[in-house]
């Protein structure tokens, strides 16, 4: 036996690295994300309604310092599903062609999918209302597939950036230099 020092392991797995099909990038344009939107966005009204309605007087009945908490909770599950729906936007934006995903990845600084847990320890959480805390462990569960899939569709576009569309920039360049 001879002595390897791993390059014919390591092209190998290169060659098998570029020949990779990923998953993420169809996921994100398939009925799959369609029933992730739905989700989320009916996440989103729902909280929104409890919110605005039986929440706000479930607040007003409880103690002070549950009251601060369950205002403070409010607001981190409110932030949170904003920054949901805004990704789950701009990703379906990509899928329906409105935007490119160069587009969409500029915009994206502006979504923060940073994992958030509930704002208060958890005896005071215990305090809240069990419709607010069934809300924030579903925003949160739903913030977590997001992010997931964000991140996988970052990994998977670093792997295999889209093609330059040469002709068709060319073809803009044009368009716009006549449209003066």
């Amino acid at each position: 036996m001879g002595r390897s020092d791993g390059s014919a392991q390591s092209a190998a797995f290169d060659e098998g690295a570029a020949n990779t099909i990923w998953f993420y990038p169809r996921l994100a344009a398939s009925a799959a994300f369609k029933t992730l939107f739905r989700e989320g966005m009916s996440l989103v009204e729902d909280t929104a309604a409890y919110l605005d309605g039986p929440g706000r007087e479930q607040s007003r009945s409880l103690p002070r310092p549950a009251a601060l908490a369950y205002a403070t909770e409010s607001m981190r599950l409110t932030t949170r599903l904003m920054q949901v729906a805004s990704w789950l936007l701009l990703q379906r934006a990509v899928n329906e062609g409105e935007l490119t995903a160069a587009q969409a990845q500029s915009e994206k600084h502006r979504v923060r999918l940073a994992e958030q847990d509930v704002a208060c320890p958890a005896a005071m959480f215990e305090q809240l209302p069990e419709t607010l805390r069934a809300f924030s462990a579903k925003s949160l569960r739903l913030q977590a597939r997001v992010a997931h899939l964000d991140r996988a569709l970052a990994e998977a576009e670093a792997a295999h950036p889209a093609p330059r569309r040469e002709v068709a920039e060319q073809f803009e360049r044009l368009r716009a230099a006549f449209a003066r």
